[in-house]
């Protein structure tokens, strides 16, 4: 099967993406800064069909509608409150990311595909838990395996492992195209705005079987 399954933790690329913002537009982006979805959705899918995706992600309330937008591209969100008082540790985002890759991996068994994973963490990975695990255990089972993160922020095993075994995609390769910067504040009143660029995908490599 050549379809794609995308497993997204937003907080993970946007913290990283706040990094990214500051050490190229200076201080006031790191604030200003913002995903560009359905550019980052085409470079998770590189245009190739999508069987599955999934995006999950810690919000304050008041910021759910900013998701409407990703929903719109045809991926299943799921949001965690922060802060909220009857969230326990299982609910948090990686864990129903890692949840649902363990669920593709048991029900596509036979027939897998391209796991797309967006995240850099590669916490957990002695004790067999994690992204980084998970990952293998796909691999294992036949399914080809991409990971797009920034290079800073990326955990230095899971990147070495997937070169190895799959595809590493820097999203410094692509920044330019994945974020925009919002209007200044008054707190930055001569910081300009910043569209995406245009997403070029010619250099973007893809998992082979």
């Amino acid at each position: 099967m050549n379809s794609v399954f995308i497993y997204w933790d937003n907080s993970n690329i946007f913290i990283g993406a706040q990094a990214e913002a500051e050490e190229r537009e200076g201080p006031s982006a790191r604030y200003r800064v913002r995903v560009n979805f359905r550019n980052m959705m085409k470079l998770a899918s590189a245009e190739r069909p999508v069987e599955k995706a999934i995006a999950a992600g810690s919000v304050p309330p008041e910021l759910r509608r900013l998701w409407n937008r990703l929903e719109s591209e045809g991926v299943n969100v799921e949001l965690v409150d922060r802060g909220a008082v009857d969230r326990g540790e299982q609910q948090g985002p990686d864990r129903i990311l890692q949840l649902q890759m363990l669920r593709d991996f048991a029900d596509y068994n036979g027939d897998t595909g391209v796991a797309v994973v967006l995240t850099g963490d590669g916490q957990g990975f002695y004790d067999g838990a994690g992204f980084h695990a998970d990952l293998e255990r796909m691999h294992r089972r036949g399914w080809r395996v991409e990971v797009i993160s920034w290079a800073k922020s990326c955990n230095q095993r899971m990147r070495r492992w997937v070169e190895e075994n799959g595809v590493f995609i820097p999203l410094d390769d692509h920044y330019e195209a994945v974020t925009f910067l919002t209007p200044s504040s008054a707190d930055y009143p001569t910081a300009d705005p910043r569209e995406s660029a245009a997403l070029d995908l010619s250099s973007r490599s893809r998992a082979s079987s």
